[in-house]
């Protein structure tokens, strides 16, 4: 018997391989012999260079007859021109026969982005999401491609997409695909306790804004239903996304704080996070997120003199700061869609919560404190951005539709433009 009717009856949900916890990178070697590989590069960004680890890694290799080599040119929030010069430095080295990406979402993203255009054929704009490119489909599969993140924040070692700066339209977008997602997530604790405490704060907000938005997403029984080849990496709200996101709330609520105020000294912290960003990633990389995600791309494609702690000494809002600045508003405007959902997340966010006088208040109240005691900036208002800038933000957002089209209520210019204007400041 089929389904009948014009609902949609079928989620998708796709995960890798997961090696997790202290001293997991220490065995990379021994999981990337399975793969028969020799010759892999190793991709990361100068910082995490400087740490020892990817090449330690690379050394590491080599006792599996597995020959490697570091490139540390990955930029920080990455550009169409970064991704770039990194498939440029693979191309004119290679061939590969796989990769290792060794720390933050900027270096998993341009490792993904490596592995797809030295794979196979095509320019850039080819696979980036519409209306910005044309959303082409890799047309066969990657290199083994394994992630070693070194915060807990982009969940990128679980997803299937990769994000960066289109430097001339000054927007952020994205190319998602199943093939995209690595081969292997090889998620160890260690690797996080040097993190800054501003880079611990803004990636933690990431893994927040992940699971609040696939939690919050619209259900994916209220799509229209798909034929085979149209069904996406983003199904919308799902049973088993909503388990991944539960708990990394639960996470969150119980380590945040302190791995941003005691990250060098606390491991159960570090590794609640580091867990809380890898389940975030398995519930958003499938459901998907919608306003927060969405309004981010020009708050950070837009940016001009804020530069934050903890990260390179260049303008740049990073992800998980741009991500959280219009989240308690985005959140008031989707309450109506499902109260209890809305609800039932801040009650894990902040457990010990007195109740709103207001219902609709309770989730944006949770994360408003959050946010206060981690150091997140008090709205776009911080970052440099003003109500006259709002009208320049607006189109950036609604490019986004792919990340829109999951917002539980309708969404729209003019819905956008007051998220913004309330967004200046959240306290």
């Amino acid at each position: 018997m089929s389904a009948a009717g014009t609902d949609e009856t079928i989620f998708t949900w796709g995960a890798p391989p997961l090696k997790f916890g202290a001293g997991a990178a220490d065995e990379i070697g021994f999981d990337l012999a399975q793969y028969d590989v020799r010759r892999v590069l190793v991709i990361t960004d100068a910082r995490v260079a400087a740490t020892g680890v990817p090449q330690r890694i690379a050394d590491a290799l080599q006792r599996y007859d597995i020959t490697a080599e570091v490139f540390d040119g990955v930029h920080v929030e990455p550009t169409d021109d970064s991704f770039a010069k990194a498939v440029g430095h693979a191309a004119e080295n290679g061939p590969w026969d796989g990769f290792v990406a060794v720390g933050g979402g900027s270096a998993i993203d341009t490792a993904k982005a490596v592995n797809l255009l030295t794979t196979h054929s095509g320019e850039l704009m080819d696979y980036v999401n519409k209306p910005v490119g044309s959303a082409k489909a890799p047309p066969g599969p990657l290199k083994p491609l394994v992630a070693v993140p070194t915060t807990a924040g982009t969940g990128s070692e679980s997803t299937a997409m990769c994000v960066l700066d289109v430097l001339s339209m000054k927007v952020k977008t994205g190319i998602s695909h199943w093939r995209l997602r690595p081969t292997m997530a090889v998620v160890d604790p260690l690797l996080t306790m040097s993190v800054p405490a501003g880079v611990t704060a803004a990636t933690g907000m990431d893994v927040v804004c992940h699971a609040l938005e696939s939690y919050t997403a619209r259900g994916y029984h209220t799509f229209p239903r798909k034929e085979p080849e149209q069904r996406v990496t983003y199904c919308g709200a799902n049973p088993v996304s909503d388990l991944w996101c539960e708990k990394a709330l639960v996470l969150v609520a119980q380590s945040l704080r302190d791995a941003v105020h005691r990250g060098g000294e606390d491991v159960e912290a570090r590794t609640n996070m580091m867990l809380a960003a890898t389940f975030a990633g398995l519930g958003f990389g499938n459901a998907g997120v919608h306003i927060p995600h969405a309004n981010a791309y020009p708050i950070a494609g837009m940016v001009t003199d804020y530069v934050p702690d903890g990260y390179p000494d260049e303008p740049l809002v990073p992800h998980g700061q741009a991500v959280s600045l219009t989240a308690p508003e985005a959140f008031r405007f989707t309450f109506s869609a499902d109260p209890e959902r809305h609800l039932r997340a801040a009650q894990l966010l902040q457990p010990d919560a007195e109740l709103a006088a207001e219902p609709a208040e309770q989730l944006p109240r949770a994360l408003v404190g959050l946010m206060r005691d981690i150091g997140i900036p008090n709205g776009i208002g911080a970052v440099g951005y003003t109500e006259a800038d709002v009208p320049d933000l607006v189109p950036g957002t609604l490019k986004q539709q792919r990340l829109l089209a999951t917002c539980p209520r309708e969404v729209g210019e003019a819905e956008i433009a007051e998220i913004l204007t309330r967004s200046i400041r959240n306290w």
